[in-house]
């Protein structure tokens, strides 16, 4: 037996050395250089492998149990970094073109459960109450508990019209949530726009997708069709951010041309790049440039930028570029803290692995990784101060290289005075720019140079104290 082991072991380790020199990236290339093969611990992963070919009680495919350990080394190295199968290669692919069908929203794994970043404005999930911090602990019948994170967003998405029930445990809540959504085409519009008050514009990214830059072009250009602009609100509140060269765009149509967006740094040359407001920098071989076409107006009316919790990745990108570059004031409260990126590395088969490999930075040279940008002024989000997950709450999350302490340094808003620990029913969710919103109001009071008020006023505060009873 252990000679049927070694033999199986030798030939696994030349298979498995085969796999790496035929990947051919280009760090890989420039590590395999500075240091051999990890013989001892391949032979170790040989064996592992042997004794469940020979031994486990049923037998396992070969194909199985490689994915199975590729998707163990990803997922062991930070929250974002993942094995991609063909089917949510092709799923990933979708979704950058904002549409795809499923529940509508962005998850993350935690302690083997599924956590919820973030719903997505207009979907099954945002119209069901689900919160950001809620954890997914069973789909329909299925425990999530063992489940890879592409294995449940497998199952959550599929065709519309079709039901999926979801058992969400949530904080403050003393028993599970049993929520059943019907899947829906998700398509989600990542720019909406519209005049708050005369003179005063609001612009919404939801999302950064292929065509959000120039839908972004469309909108703005609309608006100042209708009137003179006095200030502008670029909301960027629970959005999970999305393609980089979007960012760089939608940075762009604010700076003046060629200022530092923001750079990129890791290990090998590729990951060391810098991103300016010009269109070799965001076109990617696209001949219509919808940003040459903005009224000239835009690189100076009065801005405000509105972030939450929410606001991750790309929309931090945008936030902190504008916010070194003094173009705009920023207004909410600390952003997520997502500063790392994924690079998106295809294997055969259709399949890929999304791979962490670099920090973001903003032109001032601040890391945004698990500290997220720190608003100018702090305007309190009612009701979702409690519940807010950020990058820094993650297990396994990258730390901050310039900071140890950023996620102890990072404010998180706290609930305002008289303001219930366990509410006796979840809020509905909030629509985002309606008369109720009172983060844009404050944005456009700041706009409008009136005062700006840090809370919204709470339920003890605006009504008058009950009649004592007595029994």
């Amino acid at each position: 037996m252990s000679g049927r082991f070694k033999n199986l072991g030798l030939i696994l380790i030349g298979a498995v050395a085969g796999i790496l020199v035929s990947l051919n990236f280009q760090a890989i290339g420039q590590l395999a250089t500075r240091s051999p093969l990890p013989i001892e611990e391949l032979r170790s992963f040989s064996e592992v492998f042997g004794a469940i070919k020979q031994n486990y009680v049923e037998p396992v495919e070969d194909k199985k149990l490689i994915n199975e350990a590729i998707n163990g080394m990803l997922a062991g190295l930070d929250p974002h970094s993942a094995y991609l199968d063909a089917e949510a290669y092709k799923e990933l692919q979708v979704g950058t073109q904002g549409k795809f069908g499923g529940l509508g929203i962005e998850v993350g794994m935690e302690d083997g459960l599924v956590k919820v970043i973030s719903p997505i404005e207009d979907t099954p999930a945002y119209r069901a109450g689900i919160k950001p911090g809620d954890l997914i602990v069973k789909l329909d019948d299925t425990q999530v508990k063992g489940m890879t994170l592409n294995d449940a967003v497998k199952k959550m998405r599929g065709k519309p019209n079709t039901q999926i029930t979801l058992t969400i445990v949530r904080k403050g809540e003393p028993q599970p949530l049993v929520i059943t959504l019907t899947r829906a085409e998700i398509q989600v519009r990542s720019v909406k726009s519209k005049f708050i008050e005369p003179g005063y514009a609001w612009v919404r990214v939801s999302q950064f997708q292929e065509k959000s830059a120039d839908d972004l072009a469309r909108h703005i250009t609309e608006l100042f069709k209708q009137g003179p602009v006095k200030g502008l609100v670029l909301d960027l509140r629970n959005d999970p951010g999305g393609l980089l060269y979007g960012a760089v765009a939608i940075s762009s149509a604010f700076l003046q041309p060629k200022a530092l967006v923001v750079s990129t740094d890791g290990r090998i040359a590729d990951a060391r790049k810098k991103f300016y407001a010009t269109n070799e920098d965001y076109l990617r071989g696209i001949k219509d440039d919808m940003m040459r076409n903005l009224p000239p107006a835009v690189k100076t009316v009065p801005m405000v930028v509105l972030v939450n919790g929410g606001s991750a990745s790309a929309s931090e990108i945008v936030a902190g570029a504008l916010q070194d570059h003094k173009r705009a004031t920023v207004i909410g409260t600390q952003t997520f803290g997502k500063g790392s990126v994924q690079t998106i590395m295809q294997l055969g088969n259709n399949t890929a692995i999304k791979l962490t490999t670099a920090r973001y930075y903003t032109p001032s040279g601040r890391s945004i990784q698990a500290k997220g940008i720190t608003p100018d002024l702090i305007v309190e989000e009612p009701g979702a101060t409690q519940t807010r997950v950020r990058e820094a709450d993650l297990q396994r999350h990258l730390g901050n290289v310039q900071d140890k302490d950023a996620e102890k340094k990072a404010p998180r808003a706290q609930p305002a005075p008289g303001t219930p620990a366990t509410p006796a029913e979840p809020p509905k969710p909030l629509e985002l720019g309606s008369k109720d919103d009172f983060q844009l109001q404050q944005a456009v009071a700041f706009l409008k140079g009136e005062p700006v008020k840090g809370q919204a006023p709470s339920v003890a505060q605006t009504k008058p104290p009950a009649t004592p009873k007595s029994n």
